[in-house]
């Protein structure tokens, strides 16, 4: 099978939204994703942060990781999150939020668990740096530790090319110089 890829998407509510109301309709449109699941689709999960740099806000920040089987089923995604029982809790959700971001990212290492995840690493690989060294110098902090290294794909947004999804906090490599952002499952 191949590795799964993961559209993530950044939002901020208006300032005038109420949080219990913002994650409430958030939560609403994820249960009727997952009721209708299009094809490929394994599963969404919802994380709250604060200081995310590529966002524009100060306050909290939802981080939604959309699980899919390919790029067919990245096309699929799309076109379901916004029809049938997902277009009304889509619109009520998308109504309160200020703005938004999104990135294409592939596993590259590891696991998929990303529900488990309480930490979010962030970085890019060092100029000068090959991935195959990269690799090397992470696969003893990844395997085995519950954690999954996604890649970004495509570039959407301002997010750096690496995410490293765990439920402790890894110790990396100097040179890597991680975002590390504390992650809350909603």
């Amino acid at each position: 099978m191949n590795s799964p890829l993961a559209y993530v998407f950044w939002h901020w509510p208006l300032p005038e939204s109420e949080q219990d109301a913002y994650e409430s309709s958030l939560m609403r449109f994820h249960r009727a994703l997952a009721q209708r699941k299009p094809e490929g689709f394994r599963r969404s999960v919802v994380f709250r942060l604060r200081g995310v740099p590529w966002a524009e806000t100060d306050g909290p920040v939802y981080e939604d990781w959309y699980l899919v089987e390919d790029f067919a089923a990245l096309g699929l995604l799309n076109e379901g999150a916004v029809t049938g029982v997902s277009q009304d809790p889509h619109d009520r959700v998308a109504v309160q939020a200020e703005g938004g971001a999104g990135g294409l990212y592939r596993l590259r290492a590891g696991e998929p668990t990303v529900s488990q995840a309480r930490h979010a690493l962030w970085f890019s690989k060092p100029h000068g740096l090959s991935y195959n060294d990269l690799d090397d110098s992470l696969s003893a902090s990844v395997e085995g530790a519950g954690a999954g290294l996604w890649q970004r794909q495509m570039v959407f947004g301002p997010a750096p090319e690496f995410c490293l999804l765990t439920p402790d906090v890894i110790a990396l490599p100097d040179a890597l110089d991680p975002l590390v952002l504390d992650v809350e499952r909603v």
